[in-house]
C-alpha cells in the first residue's frame, strides 16, 4: 500500500502554524537541491524531487519553547542536552500531530552516522533552502588566509548570526514539481571586506559573538539566553537549577548552540 503523501502548502502551513509560535522558522526544499551541491558520498538517498524542510530556531525559542519545556519535564536521570531534547520534543510532536501516517525522516543537527559524519550538513541545507546565506572562503576573491583553514558560517537576513539550524525533515514518498521553485538566499554581506571580517570574527573570535552582528539584527538572544550559552556545558544544568527550573543532581552533555 502506498504511503500517504503531502504537498508543499500542507507542509509550509502546518509546520509554520505549530512551530512559529515556539520560535522556529521552516523552509521547504527539494532534496535534489541539497544533493547537487555536495559530493556523492554526502548525498541523501531519496529521489531529487522529494519534499524536505529545514527548521531554524530564532532567539524567541529560548523563552517560548525551551524554558517552558524545562519547567514541564522531569529531568532526573536525563543526560542528553536539554536544548536538543527540547527541539526534538517540539518537532516530533508537531510531525505526529500534523502528519499522521506520513513517513517523515527527521535528522537533527547533533546526530551522527556510524561513520561519524553528520546525518546532514546543516549549513548547506539551509543555504539551498533559501533560509540563510552560507559564507565560505570560496566566496571571497583573493582572500588573505593562504592555506589556513577557515570555516564557513551562515548569516540570516533579519537575525544575522542570532539563530541556529536545528533539523531537516524529509517527507518520504512525497515528490513535488514546479510548485516549489528554488530561491537564492539573501546575500546580506555582499562586500569583500565585510566577508573577510565575518569569517575572521567567526573563526578567531567566535566567543565574543561579534560575528552575529555582521548585519543589524531585528532580534538577539535575551540576557538570560546569553548567560545560558556562555556557561560551560557541564555547568548548564547547575545554572538551570539556580534559576529554579531543576531540582539539582542531573548531569549534562550539552553541546554548543
Amino acid at each position: 500500500m502506498a504511503l500517504p503523501t503531502v504537498n508543499v502548502e500542507d507542509v509550509r502551513k502546518a509546520l509554520s502554524n505549530h512551530l512559529s509560535k515556539l520560535g522556529f522558522e521552516v523552509y521547504p526544499l527539494k532534496i535534489g537541491w541539497y544533493n547537487v551541491v555536495l559530493s556523492p558520498s554526502l548525498h541523501l538517498s531519496y529521489p531529487d524531487d522529494t519534499l524536505g524542510a529545514v527548521v531554524l530556531s530564532t532567539p524567541a525559542m529560548f523563552e517560548q519553547a525551551f524554558l517552558p519545556f524545562i519547567e514541564s519535564r522531569d529531568w532526573k536521570g536525563v543526560s542528553a542536552d536539554p536544548i536538543d531534547q527540547c527541539v526534538k520534543h517540539c518537532i516530533n510532536n508537531t510531525v505526529s500531530e500534523c502528519f499522521p501516517g506520513v513517513k517523515v525522516d527527521v535528522s537533527y543537527d547533533y546526530e551522527m552516522l556510524p561513520s561519524r559524519k553528520p546525518k546532514f550538513l546543516a549549513q548547506s541545507a539551509a543555504h539551498v533552502a533559501g533560509a540563510v546565506y552560507y559564507y565560505q572562503r570560496s566566496d571571497i576573491p583573493d582572500h588573505p588566509w593562504g592555506e589556513k583553514k577557515m570555516f564557513g558560517v551562515c548569516i540570516h537576513p533579519r537575525l544575522g548570526g542570532w539563530f541556529a539550524i536545528r533539523a531537516m525533515l524529509v517527507f518520504v514518498g512525497s515528490e513535488v514539481g514546479s510548485e516549489l521553485q528554488q530561491t537564492a538566499p539573501p546575500d546580506c554581506v555582499p562586500a569583500r571586506e565585510s566577508r573577510i571580517q565575518l569569517l575572521e570574527d567567526f573563526n578567531l573570535r567566535w566567543q565574543d559573538w561579534s560575528y552575529r552582528d555582521i548585519v543589524p539584527p531585528v532580534q538577539t538572544y535575551s540576557q538570560k539566553q546569553r548567560e545560558y550559552f556562555s556557561t560551560p556545558p557541564a555547568q548548564r544544568l547547575d545554572l538551570l537549577t539556580d534559576w529554579g527550573y531543576l531540582t539539582g543532581g542531573e548531569e549534562d552533555n550539552t553541546q554548543e548552540n
